[in-house]
């Protein structure tokens, strides 16, 4: 059974791989888990830069902005993903850790795009 929440979650997480594709970014896995580790995105910008993205999407900012809930805690997973898919791939060149930021907009979605975020 799907709840608003894990709908909202999905809405935001096409609107961010859109967004990216639009900007130039390659689609490499979505949803990539290792262990408790999950990384909603990871991109491909170039030869040499893989880009892993964690996609916050909230119905509204009343509570604080989507990029304040990245915790410390997901932030140590995330790196553990990344260290394992770098690897698993035997990939050599540069990472970047990115968060995009989303909420609902008259137009659609306001996308924020942390680059370098942690």
């Amino acid at each position: 059974m799907s709840t608003k929440a894990h709908q909202l979650g999905q809405a935001g997480e096409e609107a961010a791989m859109a967004f990216l594709r639009s900007q130039g970014y390659e689609l490499l896995h979505r949803g990539y888990r290792y262990g408790r580790a999950e990384v909603d995105l990871v991109m491909q910008w170039g030869q040499e830069l893989l880009v892993f993205v964690e996609v916050k999407t909230r119905s509204s900012t009343q509570f604080g902005y989507p990029e304040t809930f990245v915790t410390e805690r997901k932030k140590q997973l995330f790196r553990l993903a990344a260290e394992h898919l770098q690897e698993e791939s035997t990939w050599s060149g540069d990472i970047r850790f990115d968060i995009l930021a989303i909420t609902p907009a008259a137009e659609g979605w306001r996308i924020e795009h942390f680059e370098d975020a942690f």
